[in-house]
């Protein structure tokens, strides 16, 4: 007999269960009842006596199978059945799950592909380097996990999983785009940090559930020069790939000269970025020799602070004696819009802290601010401080933007940017030249076309702020666009109705005309409102529609349109070809840092295709 079982004889005494036992070992093993610590480990079958230490099995199972054969023959499909049913639940769960609970999925029944997907995803969705599934660290963890789950290669990742990935997200963008009338677009160029050149390309349309939608369609490695023609080709190409450049409402750009050749060889109508434009018109206005002088200065300082750690440590010192905010200076940027703006503001407030650091250096003295300075950087300030928070709320995906344009434009003009008795000269020019630069650049015919339909559709604008000898002529032209709106609907629906009348429709039972059907009302729509040209219909529709009670300007215009839809058909058509066009391109300018964050100086080897899917995925996931 082995030194781990002893035999206890002549003893019958009906054995208890192990207390929390997990494994189905141990319905072959049991404790006596007087053993209340159980810690004499008894075999059912013999009566043997078996050493296990820290609730390890495994001297359990080596006993059935030296002693009891058919025992361990039984135990071993229990064994097998709990661990299928193991994995069928395991395989529910996500990855952050199935790393915290370290669950196994067996790679010969395939149970590896739904880790796999989700590590895809992880890959996709976070930018992070497919090399990553090769390094020790990630290994190491998915080792300690579980030892038998196979981690494949970066070149199952690169070749097969993202690839599969991007067609099937691919496949589900065509299929939004094929069920929408219209959508709008932005695009742009940019260039990564190895100087490669590429085409973003955004769409943005409104689904029939009234939700604003956006998509990354493309990112296109452009080598050739970026003249008109041949950005009029590529966008058409890109296009052409999804088959769906019929459907586009406008495109919304920058004020590029190449850009805006190739929208007009296109026959495409294009929005100017209300970014871009407001941008022009700040750096138009501010073309002064005091405020260039002022602005100067103040980038020297942030500069002579940037590059001096002993300026930073003191002026820390400086503004707690002082008690002015902990903050730091900020640098202007000539891409970001505002930045100037930001750095003035930052300048003004530690003004006096500044000063006083700077003064204490022989060598920075001549960079403290004059009183001149200071009085110009207030006005400066006072005139762009309000400017930035258009920029910012005119530049969302998820919202409607474009109806704001004409609003905002009537609000520069009667209050933002409206001349006051308290202002110096040097804001009055300012003002005047801004607002000059955005009513002349606003003023084409293609534009203010544009902005007056979508606030015309827009509830909460309608015609508010359109010039009142201009109201008949937008209404006259939303008639225009509403008929062959519905005639292509009707046309759908035609066709639905000749599949429907194809099918054999068995006859309607001849029922007896009851005392109740004299009494009821017959339909007074039939004959006066259904009689009238489409046009008359849709010129009530829109009376009716301009006489509603006046919306909250607060009120989401998407959430308005689906309680609405239905009291205005012919209408909300046309909101959703025109509520879903950007105000500004900032969404294919998100696209460039989506695509910095991936073409890194270490990534410098991606190929073209591997970016566009590796962004494509990022942006769409």
């Amino acid at each position: 007999m082995d030194a781990a079982e002893e035999l206890v004889e002549h003893d019958t005494e009906e054995l208890v269960p192990k207390r929390g036992a997990g494994s189905v070992v141990w319905r072959f093993f049991g404790f006596q009842k007087s053993d209340v610590d159980q810690t004499t480990i008894l075999c059912k079958c013999c009566r043997a006596k078996i050493l296990a230490k820290g609730g390890n099995t495994s001297n359990l199972l080596q006993h059935l199978s030296r002693k009891h054969v058919l025992e361990y023959q039984e135990c071993i499909k229990l064994k097998s059945g709990n661990t299928g049913k193991a994995k069928e639940k395991s395989s529910q769960m996500s990855l952050k799950d199935a790393f915290a609970k370290g669950t196994y999925y067996d790679r010969k029944s395939k149970r590896w592909i739904e880790i796999t997907n989700s590590i895809t995803n992880h890959i996709a969705k976070d930018m992070v380097p497919l090399n990553t599934v090769e390094k020790e660290g990630f290994k190491q963890m998915i080792k300690t996990l579980d030892p038998r789950y196979e981690m494949p290669s970066r070149k199952y990742f690169s070749q097969v999983a993202i690839p599969n990935l991007y067609q099937k997200h691919r496949a589900k963008i065509e299929t939004d785009l094929a069920t929408v009338l219209h959508f709008a677009a932005t695009t742009d160029m940019w260039s990564s940090r190895t100087m490669e050149p590429y085409l973003s390309l955004t769409v943005h349309f409104i689904s029939d559930e009234w939700v604003l939608l956006s998509h990354c369609l493309q990112t296109s490695y452009f080598p050739d020069d970026h003249t008109g023609e041949l950005l009029a080709a590529g966008l058409k190409e890109a296009f052409d790939s999804w088959g769906s450049e019929q459907k586009l409402v406008a495109i919304t750009t920058d004020s590029g000269a190449n850009i805006k050749k190739a929208i007009e060889l296109n026959n495409w109508t294009r929005l100017q970025c209300f970014g871009h434009r407001l941008h022009l018109a700040i750096e138009r206005g501010m073309k002064d020799d005091r405020i260039q002088r002022a602005v100067g200065v103040c980038k020297r300082i942030v500069s002579a602070f940037s590059y001096s750690w002993k300026k930073r440590r003191d002026l820390a010192i400086v503004q707690n004696d002082l008690g002015l905010p902990k903050h730091v200076l900020t640098t202007e940027m000539p891409t970001r819009w505002g930045s100037r703006q930001m750095m003035i503001k930052r300048v003004l407030e530690q003004e006096r802290a500044i000063s006083q650091v700077l003064k204490a250096d022989k060598k920075s003295r001549h960079l403290v601010l004059s009183w001149q300075d200071v009085d110009v950087l207030e006005a400066v300030n006072k005139v762009l401080s309000p400017l930035q928070d258009f920029t910012d709320a005119l530049s969302g995906e998820q919202y409607v933007s474009v109806s704001y344009l004409k609003p905002v434009l009537s609000l520069f003009n009667t209050s933002i940017l409206a001349e006051e008795e308290s202002d110096t000269q040097l804001t009055k020019d300012v003002k005047r030249n801004i607002l000059a630069y955005l009513n002349e650049k606003n003023s084409d015919q293609v534009t203010d076309d544009l902005l007056d339909i979508a606030s015309l559709l827009d509830p909460r604008f309608r015609t508010k702020y359109m010039d009142k000898e201009k109201v008949e002529r937008v209404l006259s032209r939303a008639v225009e666009e509403i008929v062959p709106l519905m005639k292509a609907q009707q046309d759908t629906l035609s066709g639905a109705a000749g599949a429907a009348d194809a099918e054999p429709v068995p006859p309607e039972e001849k029922r007896k005309k009851t005392l109740a059907s004299f009494f009821k009302r017959q339909s007074t729509t039939s004959s006066s409102t259904l009689t009238l040209p489409e046009e008359e219909r849709i010129r009530m529709e829109l009376t009716v529609y301009l006489q509603t009670t006046e919306v909250d300007s607060d009120t989401d215009p998407l959430d308005w349109w689906r309680c609405h839809q239905t009291n205005f058909p012919r209408i909300a058509k046309l909101a959703q070809q025109y509520l879903c066009i950007p105000a500004t391109s900032a969404p294919s300018e998100r696209v460039f840092s989506t695509g910095g964050n991936i073409v890194t100086c270490h990534r410098a080897a991606l190929k073209p295709d591997a970016v566009d899917r590796l962004v494509f995925l990022a942006k769409n996931l």
